[in-house]
């Protein structure tokens, strides 16, 4: 019988090249030629499996079966996210999403108008389940009537950024809100539920610092015309009523009720797609080219168009493929060790959960720094400290809120990286000027780690998972 080559360990040389190539590739491709990162994280791969065949002893069917592995894990993110583009279309076209928007903007007043900032953000983020769109749209509506009233512009981008920051987190309908548990294996309404321990906390303090900061321009008058464009576009264009406020109530009483994610959604777009008809008149070919193409909105209002103009399941093709690009490179660095040579040489100084911790987000910190993508931010320290937690006793929602409270968080404080480029391309101001005043992004990952050493929060595994997780090493 011919025997295959032996397999070794690889060395954290050997483990730090495909990263550094991953970095030599991706940062031109961004940040030069404004390209989008797929590309660049599959070279990273090539060289990844080219090092774990020709160094490490690896066969392409070892790396093909720990690829498609890897993926595995991730195919309910990916199933999810394909039906959030439906539901998001469903939501546009039934009036959910224009409704919320509409009432959000009712709290403005002068006096809080940077914590009304951020609250309108982040009910805008919940809705939509993006930061981007949130920022594009709602955000540069702010953003001129905060300088109308003479607030500093970073100022309110900090509020901005706050406020689409939290909703990007804590919402069902966003893809790193997806792929945070997909990494870890935990569920995603568990990940929600236990995110509002860190996630919570931190808008509350951002909101005192925004009310502190607000209260000095209390007398200023509030010039409403950008606003009041939107609130009369809105009312004209949709029938508005209180009733498409379900949606969302029914969104939070999955998670709090522990409904599985995917009928739960499933549930969702049928509901949309009934409001649809009731509330707005939609018929049937409407209601199947929106949840498969996403809405287009034609009121001739550049930001309601903006901000309305989306959803559908082609929409998430991008982030999925994007996904499943990172998932192979992840998966090869896995499957060959050289994660697990990365991660030991960091755990070595993790001598307890609350070290734990800080390793896990200053990692996902250091991922949005040299490759300026927050998804790999997730994928690539998610995969790394798996294990780790799970020898700890620590429940996989410790791990993926972890990634969460610093993979996502971070993301737009980096000038390089593609959220910190995206937010300066469209509020025009740079990370480094709104970052100071980002109060719930700086906070965060702080509490994060503040609780892995104090225990607080930290949910120890249930015997069923313990029996699972040692399954798994066993037919590893």
């Amino acid at each position: 019988m011919k025997e295959g080559k032996v397999k070794r360990d690889a060395t954290l040389i050997e483990a730090i090249i495909p990263i550094v190539a991953l970095i030599l590739v991706l940062a031109p491709t961004i940040f030069i030629y404004g390209e989008s990162p797929h590309i660049p994280i599959v070279v990273g791969a090539i060289i990844a499996a080219s090092v774990a065949i020709i160094r490490l002893g690896y066969s392409w069917s070892d790396l093909e079966e720990g690829v498609l592995k890897t993926i595995n894990m991730g195919m309910q993110a990916i199933l999810i996210l394909m039906i959030i583009g439906m539901l998001i279309g469903s939501w546009i076209l039934s009036g959910v999403v224009p409704t919320m928007i509409y009432y959000g903007l009712q709290i403005l007043s002068p006096g809080i108008f940077l914590v009304a900032t951020a609250i309108i953000c982040a009910v805008v983020s919940l809705a939509t389940g993006s930061s981007w769109t949130t920022a594009g749209t709602v955000g540069i509506a702010l953003l001129g009537v905060g300088q109308g009233m003479g607030i500093p512009a970073p100022i309110v981008a900090g509020a901005i950024i706050s406020g689409a920051y939290f909703g990007d987190k804590m919402s069902p309908l966003s893809d790193t809100t997806n792929l945070a548990p997909a990494m870890a294996g935990s569920t995603l309404f568990d990940h929600i539920r236990h995110m509002a321990f860190t996630t919570g906390p931190s808008l509350l303090i951002a909101l005192v610092l925004y009310g502190i900061i607000g209260a000095g321009y209390a007398g200023k008058e509030l010039d409403t015309v950008q606003i009041q464009e939107i609130l009369t576009t809105l009312s004209s264009s949709f029938n508005l009523n209180v009733l498409l406020l379900i949606p969302p109530i029914l969104v939070i009483a999955m998670v709090i009720f522990r409904v599985p994610a995917i009928p739960g959604l499933i549930g969702g777009v049928l509901l949309g797609c009934i409001f649809a008809v009731l509330f707005q008149g939609a018929d049937f070919s409407t209601i199947l080219s929106v949840t498969n193409d996403g809405f287009v909105s034609e009121t001739g209002v550049v930001l309601i168009d903006e901000l309305l103009s989306g959803g559908g399941m082609q929409s998430m093709m991008w982030t999925v493929s994007l996904i499943l690009c990172a998932l192979t490179f992840g998966g090869i660095l896995e499957t060959t060790g050289m994660l697990n040579a990365i991660a030991q040489s960091i755990l070595k100084l993790a001598v307890n959960t609350g070290l734990l911790v800080t390793a896990t987000v200053l990692s996902c910190f250091t991922v949005n720094l040299i490759t300026g993508e927050q998804y790999l931010s997730i994928v690539i320290p998610g995969r790394m400290f798996k294990d780790a937690y799970a020898d700890r006793g620590l429940a996989p929602v410790n791990l993926s809120r972890a990634l969460e409270d610093s993979g996502t968080i971070t993301s737009p404080l980096i000038p390089w990286n593609t959220c910190g480029a995206f937010m300066t391309a469209t509020l025009g101001i740079s990370p480094l000027a709104y970052a100071p005043y980002a109060f719930l992004n700086l906070i965060n990952p702080f509490i994060s780690i503040f609780y892995g050493f104090t225990g607080i929060t930290m949910i120890k595994m249930t015997e069923e998972e313990k029996a699972a997780y040692e399954a798994s090493k066993i037919h590893a």
